[in-house]
């Protein structure tokens, strides 16, 4: 876990170097290269900055959409579900949450607070 975080610590500025390096290579070669090496030159640049776009975002953000403003229903207006879904529970200080495994399976977080109690349940 320790190298995992390295690396994407360093990630940005590994790839913005490379990035630099991969185009002025292809600036120096560009000149001497036939016709028919030139598109592997571009490709190779379009990957690096490919890298680089990618090294600078947050993909976890794109998977796991936490719900922004989660809005909550008492037990007796919750219509929506049936005795057949699953849910988390959360009890905490004497209060209790429950959290619709459908909906979690695609937000995959929620912040809440739950017996005065801040906490973030995920699935």
């Amino acid at each position: 876990m320790a190298i995992a975080y390295s690396l994407r610590r360093w990630s940005p500025i590994t790839t913005l170097l490379a990035a630099i390096a991969v185009l002025a290579l292809v600036v120096w070669l560009w000149r001497g290269t036939r016709w028919w090496r030139k598109p592997a030159l571009v490709i190779a640049l379009l990957l690096t900055l490919t890298a680089t776009w990618f090294a600078r975002q947050n993909h976890f953000e794109w998977m796991f959409n936490p719900l922004p403003n989660a809005a909550y229903a008492k037990t007796s207006d919750a219509g929506f579900m049936t005795d057949a879904d699953m849910v988390m529970a959360v009890e905490s200080n004497g209060d209790a949450a429950a959290y619709p495994i459908r909906l979690m399976a695609y937000h995959h977080v929620v912040q809440d607070t739950v017996g005065g109690t801040p906490l973030v349940a995920t699935y």
